[in-house]
């Protein structure tokens, strides 16, 4: 029995491994985009779309949890991470609809009173 030397590359297992890499890039961007932190955003009538790529991105859950880059946060150390912030970064609170008012104020009073102006809260559109 002679052996016959390879005279071309079988691709098909390359791109097999390459379709599945791209599949779990997708569905860990899909994560990643549309943040972990539980919250259900209040509704608005005349919600607008605005860029959030470059925004610094507060959430605060059901339970009154304050999260900072997807990590909990106390309103001491909010203030400490975000004073070394740029000033005129904008900042966006996505609260749940459920937290009392005053924990929302306080949050928003932390950010404003450290000189921040792009100040804004994330809705959804009613329908």
């Amino acid at each position: 029995m002679d052996e016959q030397e390879f005279n071309q590359m079988n691709v098909i297992p390359l791109v097999d491994v390459m379709l599945v890499l791209l599949t779990i890039v997708l569905t860990t961007s899909t994560f990643i985009a549309t943040g972990v932190i539980p919250v259900e955003i209040p509704k608005a009538k005349n919600a607008v779309t605005i860029d959030t790529t470059k925004n610094k991105i507060i959430e605060i859950d059901k339970d009154g949890v304050i999260y900072h880059e997807s990590k909990p946060v106390s309103i001491k150390e909010l203030k400490r991470e975000m004073e070394a912030c740029h000033r005129e970064m904008p900042v966006q609170i996505r609260a749940d609809k459920n937290i009392p008012l005053s924990l929302f104020v306080e949050v928003m009073d932390t950010i404003k009173g450290l000189g921040f102006t792009k100040l804004s809260l994330q809705t959804e559109a009613s329908r």
